[in-house]
């Protein structure tokens, strides 16, 4: 009886299926779970986490999620407009559900720096906005 599994030879067809992208959907108002939703609306909530964790700071998420946006704070003002959109693309380029972020929209109030963008994915786009 064998105790090791069957090896795969190299002239086998390995094919890949997507992943279902089913996840629970926290209501922004109440804070609280609402449903379970896999199209659009959970990408732009993946977007959302994954731009608001700080990369490699949490160790339940591992070293490809995350954002390091937090490294920008308190950068020259050319230095953040020249790297934040390639930031931005890092953090989310893990997802294969988002295929590609467009249309960067800088806004500077005070000290902060406001940041959208147009994410485009396989469910349709949306904009999503961050602070610095």
């Amino acid at each position: 009886m064998a105790t090791l599994p069957a090896v795969i030879g190299y002239d086998t067809d390995i094919q890949i299926q997507a992943q279902p992208s089913k996840t629970w959907i926290i209501d922004r108002i109440s804070n609280q779970v609402a449903f379970m939703d896999e199209g659009l609306e959970a990408v732009r909530q993946a977007v959302d986490i994954a731009l608001n964790v700080e990369r490699f700071r949490w160790q339940i998420y591992n070293a490809n999620f995350g954002s390091e946006l937090a490294t920008l704070i308190g950068d020259d003002s050319a230095f953040i407009l020249s790297e934040l959109p390639r930031f931005v693309e890092e953090a989310l380029s893990t997802d294969d559900r988002v295929t590609r972020v467009t249309d960067y929209n800088f806004r500077a109030e005070g000290n902060s720096l406001t940041v959208s963008f147009l994410v485009h994915t396989v469910y349709g786009e949306f904009i999503e906005e961050v602070e610095l």
